[in-house]
This record gives structure tokens, C-alpha cells and sequence, in this order.
């Protein structure tokens, strides 16, 4: 387990956001707990990436660590050309490269999970693509962000999906701060 400061940063230090990242959109299936590793490789090689963790905190020997775990086991988002899905594979963590080909709806729902995590919102992995109703948060940190409102344990909570691994992650929110996202608007 690496120590805070040893992790990889979530996106390029010379990147603010996903949504300046240029270029076709690549969703990297690694090797078994190879995702920052991956994350490292594509910084060294300047190609753009994002891989989204959430602080957790683990007792081992008896003592607290805190750690960054990967939200998408198994997964890091990268963008460029041919080229830099080649370089990808020449890492030699990386199974499978899949093609984004819903590049907006793609970047907007990686958007939303940035921001979460930027505001210090706790996520967890939610395993499932959730089913129902729209919404997004009206007010507060989490304003403009859009997901699927489910409940589990009685609790409700938001799920911010990537569609192209039909999973997500759950964020814990008061519903009334949501609104329902007009059909039209989504087109």
C-alpha cells in the first residue's frame, strides 16, 4: 500500500479538469490492482488520464493507514490518438483498451465524479448501473452535478454513472437538494 503522498495524482498535474483533455476518450481495463501503476506509466508518457480515488482508511498490525483507493477497480480513463492507446499497451498492465464512443455524455459523467471528489465528497463503488429517474443537485457543493437517485439501507443516495463500465459510484446526499433533469435537456 503506498502512502498518500506516493499515489498517483487523479489527473496530470498540468491538467485542471477532464474536461480539458483533448482527444479521443480510451477506458484502459489494467491488470489486477495495477491502476496506479498504469496511472504513472501514462504520466511518464504524457498522455492524459484520469484515475478517480477515494480516501479510505484500513487497520492492518493494529494500526489506522489512510490510503487512495481506485473508485473503477481495474480501470483508468485516458485520452489521445492511436498512438497513445499503443503506448498504453506497451505498459504491460493494461488487458483490454475500449473505445469511448459517446465522447460527451462520457466526459460529463467522469465530471461529475471529479467534482465530487474535489468538494471531498465520499463516494463509494456502487456495483450496479442504477435505474430510474435523472437528477441533478440544485444547490450546495455538489450544484450541477447529474445522477440516478436510488436508496440502499434506507439511505438515499446519488449515483453518478460511467456508463461504459454499467457501474457507477454512490454518493450519500438530502434529496432535497436534487431537481429532476428534463428529458429534453439530456438529447
Amino acid at each position: 500500500m503506498l502512502r498518500l503522498q506516493d499515489n498517483p495524482p487523479m489527473l496530470p498535474e498540468s491538467v485542471a479538469s477532464v474536461t480539458e483533455l483533448e482527444g479521443n476518450w480510451w477506458v484502459a481495463h489494467t491488470k489486477p490492482r495495477c491502476e496506479k501503476a498504469v496511472a504513472f506509466d501514462l504520466l511518464f508518457r504524457e498522455i492524459g488520464y484520469y484515475l478517480p480515488m477515494a480516501h479510505k482508511t484500513i487497520i492492518s498490525g493494529g494500526r489506522k493507514r489512510r490510503s487512495l483507493i481506485p473508485i473503477f477497480t481495474s480501470y483508468v480513463f485516458f485520452c489521445g490518438d492511436q498512438e497513445a492507446r499503443t503506448a498504453a499497451f506497451h505498459t504491460d498492465r493494461i488487458v483490454q483498451v475500449l473505445p469511448v464512443t459517446q465522447r460527451q455524455k462520457f466526459v460529463t459523467e467522469l465530471w461529475s465524479i471529479e467534482r465530487t471528489l474535489a468538494v471531498n465528497g465520499q463516494l463509494e463503488q456502487y456495483p450496479f448501473a442504477a435505474v430510474g429517474r435523472r437528477v441533478r443537485v440544485r444547490c450546495g457543493a455538489f450544484m450541477g452535478i447529474e445522477g440516478i437517485v436510488v436508496r440502499r439501507d434506507h439511505r438515499p443516495l446519488l449515483v453518478l454513472q460511467v456508463s461504459m463500465l454499467g457501474c457507477g459510484a454512490a454518493l450519500e446526499i438530502d434529496p432535497s437538494l436534487l431537481e429532476p433533469v428534463d428529458e429534453a435537456e439530456e438529447c
